[in-house]
């Protein structure tokens, strides 16, 4: 367990602060005009993403390779779902000041979605640049 802490400190630390910013009350900010429609679709998208990415770079590390096999994708992507789940049953049941919706889950897979395509983008080009 120590060992995956050590790798994973910082996907951890970003998952909380996923949790907390996704269930503390916003009150009267989220109606400010400094944010556009759609501002919480994309903030879902751009936190998964960076939570993608920190966890792949956590296994790098781990491994000291840019090499995985297809089902470690999708494992970090079930992971990312069963995260993104959770938050939005917290929203639904507990945080009830707060709104679950499918398309926020939507958002969250979709930012899932991105952060592996560029993790596959980068390991292909460090790869196909080693040879």
């Amino acid at each position: 367990m120590q060992k995956f802490l050590k790798y994973q400190s910082l996907t951890l630390l970003w998952a909380l602060f996923i949790l907390v910013i996704c269930c503390v009350s916003l009150g009267k900010v989220g109606q400010s005009h400094l944010f556009f429609k759609g501002f919480d679709k994309l903030t879902h998208t751009g936190l998964f993403f960076v939570l993608t990415v920190l966890t792949f770079y956590g296994l790098f590390r781990k491994q000291r390779s840019v090499n995985l096999s297809g089902p470690v994708f999708v494992v970090v992507l079930f992971c990312m779902f069963l995260f993104g789940g959770a938050i939005e049953l917290l929203q639904w049941k507990v945080f009830t000041y707060r709104s679950a919706e499918w398309d926020d889950l939507f958002c969250d897979m979709l930012g899932s979605l991105m952060g592996i395509f560029s993790i596959l983008v980068t390991t292909h080009a460090i790869q196909a640049q080693k040879q």
